[in-house]
């Protein structure tokens, strides 16, 4: 795996964005998507550039359970406040967390990742070391897939929302076999609640109980790590 070490989480956005471009210029189509606060600044620059994303296609990563896409804490708002209404892709997938069958529902996106081979997926990564939503003890063999959210993700997460009660319990994400066959991953972390993991992640053996270390079984990850996150290495 590269490590691209960065003073701050703006120089991090630059950093992710020049990769970006670079693979779009070698004849990238199909970018992955996350959300959270990691990829914002990335967002950013990817807005404030010249880049025509009008013939490229956007997948997600994952969505909350029960939540509408004109919920403001939903990550099909979020995408649309931070990337889609600036910058319009072809088509932007996200999964529908009101399907009423949403084993249905995961093995229709699944279907659209198979025919549409992710050229740069973004990451971030938690406390806890899921990507996506996959959380510890989820199968490296994992298609995308629905899952129970774990205490620390519900409790990490519960700052977006009025109260811990309203933080939805069960998402929707890409497997990490789903992301594993992305051609290239970027995965981006800040903060010193980050190290621990960033530590492990870099270090640490490969298994089920840190999802993040599957990364180093592929070919060609990048984390952008600042130096908070990069304190303990």
């Amino acid at each position: 795996m590269n490590v691209i070490k960065v003073k701050d989480q703006v120089a991090g956005g630059q950093a992710a964005f020049k990769l970006i471009k670079q693979a779009i210029e070698a004849g990238a189509q199909v970018l992955g998507l996350a959300t959270g606060s990691s990829p914002e600044t990335l967002y950013q620059e990817m807005v404030n550039s010249d880049l025509d994303f009008s013939n490229m296609l956007a997948f997600n990563l994952d969505e909350y359970v029960g939540l509408a896409a004109d919920n403001e804490q939903s990550y099909h708002y979020f995408m649309q406040e931070h990337l889609f209404k600036f910058k319009p892709f072809k088509a932007t997938y996200i999964e529908n967390g009101l399907a009423k069958d949403l084993e249905a529902e995961v093995e229709r996106y699944e279907q659209l990742l198979q025919a549409h081979t992710i050229d740069v997926q973004i990451l971030g990564i938690g406390v806890n070391g899921h990507i996506g939503f996959n959380e510890p003890g989820t199968s490296f063999d994992s298609l995308t897939h629905v899952t129970n959210l774990t205490e620390s993700t519900i409790q990490a997460n519960k700052r977006f929302f009025n109260d811990i009660s309203e933080v939805p319990t069960k998402a929707l994400t890409m497997g990490i076999k789903s992301i594993l066959q992305s051609k290239q991953i970027i995965l981006l972390a800040y903060g010193k609640a980050k190290a621990p993991i960033i530590k492990r992640l870099l270090s640490g053996e490969v298994t089920e109980e840190v999802p993040a270390s599957a990364l180093q079984k592929h070919p060609n990850v990048t984390i952008i790590i600042d130096e908070e996150a990069a304190s303990l290495l």
